[in-house]
């Protein structure tokens, strides 16, 4: 649509400069084929002018003084010459205006004073009024361009104080992220190396008085070991952004053999066929699973715990399951075993104070409600810190989590997290 309006411009010009030459009282010679070519090229060659602008002001100024000099009935001609200083002033270039006026005033006098056909005062006035709107053409031309620099410069400032604010808030959140590593390494990095250290000093005294080391001190010393190694990793991608921190299911099996030492049994379940993740999946997964599996050894007490990884073609289920009793309800209320749409509000062992609302059906399912695997008919999102991280990176994937108490006794997590992530 664009591409035509030059055409309708010049057609437009055409149109007028012919009807304006009609109209115009008789010259000394009549319009003919060449006064009219001499009127439709110029207006024609506007069409060009974002192109060649210098080249179309040039031909419009012959044609024009062409068309005086002939004497052919008004000064239509004018017509595409305005159009053409307005255009060259706005591009920048007033100096081919410049000229192109002057060769109009020079030209114009001329040919008045060879042909003699009028007396001096019509004439300069009619040339005099036709150079005061070629100088308004080019004056407009140039407010026209000093406009467009000065909207130019407003939308440079824009974007220079948009980029500023940008910067200043990626700096403050660089400080913000290096003030978060210092602390955690002034708080954090100490205590657990002497957790550490004491571990390995009571592990290699009972090794070195030829007794076996508690499971328990191994365990410790393990867990610290990976906390440190964990910690390490956070604070290098608090630092540099770029690094990546959380591992992925890769780390599983050493995850379920260090929980396992801390004296937890667990079962892993690996079913479908195992296919590379998305790395944002992978490590969600991961650290649902060692949630989920931190929140069994801390409250579940006395109980065993399965892992049950399920790949499918569109996503992975993560079941982590256990048949402690860190989910009781002693406050009188249903329990989730019973089937409809309760909106429960529950305070036990392993979770902080939360009120959820969800629906049950009282069948099984891909989640394992109603089979005794997962959380039971009404089961409820118990809001947990650590619960609330796990709906927090599960949601972020555009996937699902369920964690509730299960059918009779124990408490169950389960994730969906679809290939295709959201983020």
């Amino acid at each position: 649509m664009n591409d035509l309006r030059p055409l309708a411009l010049a057609g437009g010009l055409a149109v007028l400069a012919l009807v304006n030459a009609v109209g115009s009282p008789p010259g000394r010679v009549p319009l003919d084929a060449l006064g009219v070519l001499l009127l439709v090229v110029p207006a024609f060659a506007v069409a060009a002018l974002r192109r060649l602008p210098t080249t179309v002001l040039t031909l419009a100024v012959l044609c024009l003084l062409a068309y005086a000099v002939r004497g052919y009935p008004g000064l239509a001609s004018a017509l595409p010459v305005l159009v053409a200083l307005f255009t060259v002033v706005r591009s920048g270039r007033p100096r081919p205006a410049a000229l192109g006026v002057t060769a109009i005033l020079a030209g114009g006098v001329a040919s008045e004073a060879l042909t003699g056909a009028r007396i001096p005062s019509e004439a300069f006035q009619q040339w005099f009024l036709l150079i005061g709107w070629m100088i308004a053409a080019c004056v407009a031309g140039d407010l026209s361009r000093r406009r467009r620099g000065d909207v130019a410069e407003a939308e440079r400032r824009a974007e220079e104080a948009e980029r500023t604010r940008e910067e200043a808030a990626r700096c403050r959140a660089d400080q913000e992220r290096l003030r978060i590593a210092r602390e955690l390494h002034d708080a954090l990095t100490h205590s657990i190396s002497i957790i550490n250290v004491q571990a390995g000093v009571a592990v290699h005294l009972a090794r070195k008085q030829e007794r076996e080391p508690a499971g328990e001190l191994v365990a410790i010393q393990r867990a610290s070991q990976e906390a440190m190694r964990e910690l390490r990793a956070t604070l290098k991608v608090l630092r540099d952004p770029g690094e990546p921190a959380t591992p992925g299911l890769d780390r599983l099996d050493d995850l379920v053999a260090g929980v396992r030492e801390a004296g937890l049994p667990v079962e892993l379940i690996i079913s479908g066929q195992p296919q590379p993740l998305p790395v944002s999946v992978d490590r969600a997964a991961y650290r649902i699973v060692q949630e989920a599996l931190t929140n069994v050894t801390k409250h579940a007490g006395p109980a065993t715990a399965e892992v049950h990884l399920d790949y499918r073609p569109d996503g992975l289920t993560a079941r982590i399951t256990d048949d402690g009793h860190g989910c009781g309800h002693d406050d009188g209320r249903d329990a989730p075993g019973d089937s409809g749409t309760n909106t429960n509000t529950n305070t036990n062992t392993n979770t902080n104070t939360s009120t959820s609302t969800s629906t049950g059906s009282g069948s099984g399912n891909g989640n394992g409600s109603g089979n005794g695997s997962g959380p039971g008919n009404g089961a409820f999102l118990i809001e947990g810190n650590g619960l609330i991280g796990m709906r927090e990176r599960v949601t972020a994937l555009g996937g699902t989590i369920v964690a509730g108490p299960r059918p009779g006794n124990g408490f169950a997590v389960v994730a969906t997290l679809p290939l295709e992530a959201e983020s």
